[in-house]
């Protein structure tokens, strides 16, 4: 907590936020209305009555917040998530992290910064401008319009444009959808570090956004392994990886709700002495087990960007090309249904199956496979052949 003579608990209720001190604090007032889309109120204005906005350009706190960090950072902690990031501008936000990152190199720092839609800012196909959106935050630019104005900022974000194409396509079995989004991964800084994933203690990715997947197991399957396959680094919710309280609200809704029927539910009975060789053997838990043994044996997957890409409903293919050719791996993912992919325009040479172990010597620049509904067909470029052990969906 900020330091304070007489701390109260409630000492913000009701109170005159023009009494406020500004070292410490906005007078901006509280957002209202079209503020939680406009720049100056979201950035400056109070979000409750006990949550007064922090004055993060005074550098009293900055100083406060830079150093109570550190000492984390000191212990060993080697990523930061920012909640809440459009509350602070770009450049304020870079104070921090850039002080964050001097002091411990390598650093990896993404923010959470939430849109249901492309949020694309002034790009277009947007409610709000780009200087509160996603991709702002990855660049250094000053044209909303034009990201290559400015190179990488070295901050991340959450890929909330790809989660918000879910709700149309994951949940109901099929991917159209994600080109539009794949396609303008341009507009990053990286777009092989976002954040990727398929539900959050926010938001879930069906038609009203409320509730933890509730949909077939095989579908969640599918998801993952789209996740683990394309571009940026997937981030689980925790228990979603054996459906834990699936189809449940994210938060409370009603006034005689209780936390234990939400989806933030205590979860730690799962990891018990008694139960943890149960929580192992879920099927969506040793499908993800897998998708992670695959992932780390292939440097394409964790690092490269995505190219040739090309989606049909029920699957989805593409190439990731790390370092020209040093790791280089051709994807194919079908939903619901088996399918035979044809990928045109590959390098030449033996690629190996990390899911089957196939292998197939491509002469003509294509590479034709096999995948089986709600599996993937992962073949990897003079590869190590079959990884892990075939499982209810990867087989």
């Amino acid at each position: 907590m900020v330091p304070c003579p007489g701390y109260r608990p409630e000492r913000f209720f009701n109170v005159d936020t023009g009494t406020l001190d500004s070292t410490w604090y906005h007078r901006y007032g509280f957002i209202t209305g079209g503020g939680w889309e406009t720049p100056d109120p979201v950035q400056q204005g109070h979000l409750a009555n006990d949550c007064m906005d922090l004055n993060t350009e005074n550098e009293t706190v900055k100083r406060y917040l830079i150093d109570a960090i550190n000492r984390y950072l000191d212990l060993g902690v080697d990523a930061l998530r920012i909640d809440t990031l459009k509350h602070m501008s770009r450049q304020n936000v870079l104070e921090y992290v850039n002080a964050w990152k001097a002091r411990r190199p390598g650093l990896f720092v993404f923010g959470e910064n939430l849109v249901k839609g492309t949020g694309f800012g002034d790009l277009g196909g947007d409610n709000a401008p780009s200087s509160i959106r996603p991709w702002w935050y990855t660049r250094l630019g000053n044209d909303p319009k034009n990201p290559n104005s400015g190179g990488d900022s070295g901050l991340s974000v959450l890929d909330f444009p790809l989660f918000s194409t879910f709700r149309n396509n994951l949940s109901q079995g099929n991917f159209w959808g994600l080109r539009e989004v794949l396609d303008r991964d341009w507009i990053y800084g990286d777009a092989t570090q976002l954040v990727t994933f398929l539900q959050n203690h926010d938001v879930g990715p069906d038609n009203d956004w409320r509730f933890r997947y509730k949909g077939e197991r095989s579908m969640a399957a599918a998801a993952y392994d789209l996740l683990w396959t394309i571009r940026g680094i997937p981030c689980l919710y925790y228990g979603e990886e054996i459906e834990f309280k699936k189809g449940f609200p994210q938060d409370i809704v009603g006034n005689d709700d209780k936390l234990e029927n939400t989806g933030r539910a205590y979860f730690g009975d799962h990891l018990s002495d008694a139960r943890l060789a149960e929580t192992k053997q879920h099927p969506l838990f040793r499908h993800i087990q897998r998708l992670n043994l695959i992932r780390r044996r292939i440097p394409a997957l964790q690092k490269a960007p995505m190219s040739n890409y090309d989606e049909w409903g029920s699957g989805v293919r593409f190439v990731r090309d790390y370092n020209d050719g040093e790791s280089y791996v051709v994807v194919g993912l079908a939903i619901g249904r088996d399918h035979q992919i044809d990928v045109p325009n590959v390098r030449n040479g033996t690629y190996r199956d990390a899911v089957t172990g196939r292998e197939v010597t491509v002469t003509n620049g294509t590479l034709s496979f096999f995948v089986r509904g709600s599996s993937a067909g992962i073949y990897v470029k003079d590869g190590p052949g079959k990884i892990g052990e075939d499982g209810a969906y990867l087989y």
